[in-house]
């Protein structure tokens, strides 16, 4: 059973979280707080699984108690309540800067309570289940930390607990291990790291989800202005959340971040994020490649959802391809990545214990797909190297 503390000043959402928390017998509310001061005390007393916190309160708002909450519990998931407004976004992403692991939006110009409690309950059920799976607990050592330095100082954790135990990497017919699949008896999630072979890489396609903003960031900061090819990118977030997470990080780069548009030609030396609520692909169109959206079907209940921007990739850039996948829920990207490996791409996935949730880049290791599993800190230094020279660049093939 997960036991999660509800914290919002208004009593009518305390109730509706609660009520659509009551529809999973696997999940208890074990108790709700109007403010932040409140809650740290509720944590102390009822050491719940997990804590909803929303924004803007009084006495002690959201970010306040965050920050409390971190410095004594590394390890509690805390998942924040936002707004679909540009301040709901720009507090949601100072939020998950100081350790959020993860957030929801409220409904909003929803027709009935019961549409509001649905709304809430596809949003935050798989979220505490993909954050809570195998916890250890609230009050556990704090965990090493995730990586190089990102928003919020050096070496910062996200403290969650891992996700649900896996079985081991999947054999193919016949019990042959693929290639780049963990070996019998190794843990799914340990780094597999990589040696040269020829190749190119003219293209740097990037899928991620929960842990994903606070995960790109730190990637991204690291690149230099320099960078002799584009990066596209689809990370899970809503419309005007991408717009002000890709102005934010343009900020802080060396290289530039934009939102994408459509016919945006794709240059080096640019990272182009997926828009929220949109698909992104690329196409060739004459001698340039450029941006191209659309609002299909969701794919893996996202949009925009990695594997339909890996296809794409797969089709205009082939084996001239490096895919990164980072820490995210679900396996959004796997598909994806069995098309850009069948055409001679190189894929690399997070590994689990520098990743938020090891959903995504789980499911391609699993499968066999990932040519490397690196912690955080060093997938941009691969990067760095697999793309030095450009068109010179060299492949990677799998060693331990």
């Amino acid at each position: 059973m997960i036991s999660v503390l509800v914290v919002d000043d208004s009593v009518v959402v305390r109730r509706l979280i609660t009520d659509a928390l009551g529809d999973d017998p696997e999940i208890r509310v074990v108790g709700t707080a109007p403010n932040g001061k409140v809650a740290l005390t509720k944590i102390e007393q009822l050491r719940p699984d997990l804590v909803t916190l929303d924004i803007e309160m009084p006495i002690m708002d959201g970010l306040e108690t965050l920050r409390a909450i971190r410095a004594k519990y590394a390890r509690l998931p805390v998942i924040m309540f936002s707004t679909l407004t540009a301040a709901g976004a720009t507090a949601t992403l100072d939020a998950l800067s100081a350790g959020a692991s993860d957030y929801v939006t409220k409904p909003a110009n929803v027709g009935s309570v019961a549409e509001s409690i649905r709304s809430v309950r596809e949003q935050i059920i798989p979220r505490i289940h993909a954050l809570c799976g195998g916890r250890r607990g609230a009050m556990a050592p704090p965990l090493r930390p995730a990586g190089p330095a990102g928003p919020s100082g050096p070496g910062r954790n996200h403290g969650v607990a891992p996700p649900l135990a896996r079985p081991g990497g999947t054999p193919l017919p016949g019990g042959v291990r693929p290639p780049s699949a963990p070996p019998a008896g190794a843990p799914s999630g340990a780094p597999i790291r990589a040696t040269a072979r020829g190749g190119t890489v003219e293209i740097v396609t990037i899928g991620c989800s929960t842990g994903g903003p606070d995960a790109l960031t730190s990637v991204v900061r690291a690149l230099p202005a320099g960078l002799p090819v584009p990066v596209v990118v689809v990370q899970h977030m809503p419309p005007v959340f991408t717009k002000m997470f890709a102005d934010r990080l343009d900020r802080t780069a060396a290289l530039n971040v934009v939102e994408a548009t459509g016919d945006l030609p794709v240059r080096a030396g640019t990272v182009y994020i997926a828009p929220g609520d949109f698909h992104m692909e690329v196409h060739r169109r004459g001698t340039e490649v450029v941006t191209k959206l659309n609002t299909g079907p969701p794919e893996n209940f996202c949009r925009p959802a990695v594997d339909v921007l890996f296809r794409s990739v797969a089709r205009v850039y082939g084996g001239a391809t490096l895919a990164i996948i980072l820490t995210g829920m679900g396996q959004d990207g796997k598909r994806g990545a069995e098309q850009l490996r069948s055409a001679g791409a190189e894929i690399v996935a997070q590994d689990e214990a520098t990743s938020v949730v090891w959903g995504m880049p789980g499911a391609v290791t699993q499968a066999g797909l990932a040519h490397a599993v690196l912690p955080l800190g060093e997938i941009a230094n691969h990067l760095i190297s697999r793309t030095a020279g450009g068109r010179g660049a060299k492949s990677m093939e799998v060693t331990r």
